[in-house]
């Protein structure tokens, strides 16, 4: 069986036992899902990519506490929402001032629904942005990530009804900071 149909406890047995190419399968599998919701946890394009390549070390060195049991992807997610907070605290003690924010860099050729689609992500981002980390947390694996309450109470280490009152609570306010964009 190639590496790329195997299934991800096989891919994390082969890491164990020094294969360096099922490490490269297993980045080239969650990568991109890993840096996207870093992404819309921490809202900065290079912190996500830092914090992506943080969450793939810590994997590489920690992959014996994994427990083939739980699912790698709940396992993977836990990490990765821990280095996105940590990084969110670290920013709080430690402020910058970005050169040029996300929201100013403008595509020169872009029709006007483009632009205004854009426009509407950049609100419904920055509304999410602004949700307390565990509704941040539940709404991003939900909506994002597809992932189920027990996925999500994997990641967050909670019980499936704290991660139901959790987007509850999340979808409440976002509806109301977004009240002008479903009028």
């Amino acid at each position: 069986m190639q590496l790329h149909e195997q299934p991800d406890s096989e891919i994390v047995r082969q890491i164990q036992s020094g294969d360096a190419a099922a490490f490269d399968e297993l980045m080239r599998r969650y990568k991109r899902p890993v840096v996207n919701f870093v992404f819309r946890m921490v809202g900065d394009a290079q912190d996500a990519d830092d914090v992506a390549q943080d969450v793939f070390v810590r994997v590489y060195q920690n992959l014996d506490t994994y427990r083939p049991e739980t699912k790698f992807s709940t396992w993977l997610f836990a990490l990765a929402r821990n280095a996105a907070i940590d990084r969110i605290r670290w920013r709080s003690r430690h402020r910058t001032e970005s050169i040029e924010s996300a929201s100013e860099i403008v595509a020169s050729s872009g029709t006007a629904e483009e632009v205004n689609t854009r426009e509407i992500g950049d609100q419904i981002a920055a509304a999410i942005a602004k949700l307390p980390e565990d509704q941040k947390t539940a709404i991003v694996l939900s909506e994002y990530h597809g992932m189920s309450y027990a996925e999500i109470a994997g990641v967050m280490r909670c019980s499936e009804k704290s991660v139901e009152s959790r987007l509850y609570r999340a979808k409440q306010t976002l509806r109301a900071a977004l009240q002008h964009l479903l009028e």
